[in-house]
């Protein structure tokens, strides 16, 4: 279960890490050929977004790494599993019907929960 965790938590961490920095660092301009709802969202909130998923991916990987609050890898599994639900239904409301990337997020999200409960809590 341990090897399962590290696979999933690692691709998790990679794939906020550079979502959530690139939210972090760039204009509402040069985020939007790839993400349409920036146009529809105050950048704080864009930026906070980004910040919680570099806080996520840190703390998927940090924690256990380091043995200090290892339980902290399971709030932010539930963390990246509720940023997806809502990410999935930003997405529909705002009629873009390309959720595949959000359903496997969410998908690794909701696996990593329990691997995450399991293994460090």
């Amino acid at each position: 279960m341990t090897a399962a965790y590290w696979v999933l938590a690692g691709l998790l961490a990679l794939f906020h890490l550079y979502a959530g920095g690139l939210k972090t660092a760039r204009s509402r301009e040069q985020l939007r050929p790839m993400m349409a709802w920036v146009d529809s969202t105050p950048m704080p909130v864009v930026r906070a977004i980004g910040a919680a998923e570099v806080l996520g991916a840190v703390g998927l990987v940090l924690p256990p790494l380091t043995g200090v609050a290892p339980g902290a890898a399971l709030a932010a599994a539930v963390g990246f599993l509720l940023l997806q639900l809502a990410a999935t239904g930003v997405h529909l409301r705002g009629g873009d019907r390309r959720i595949a990337l959000n359903l496997t997020l969410l998908l690794a999200a909701a696996v990593t929960v329990p691997l995450a409960a399991a293994v460090w809590w």
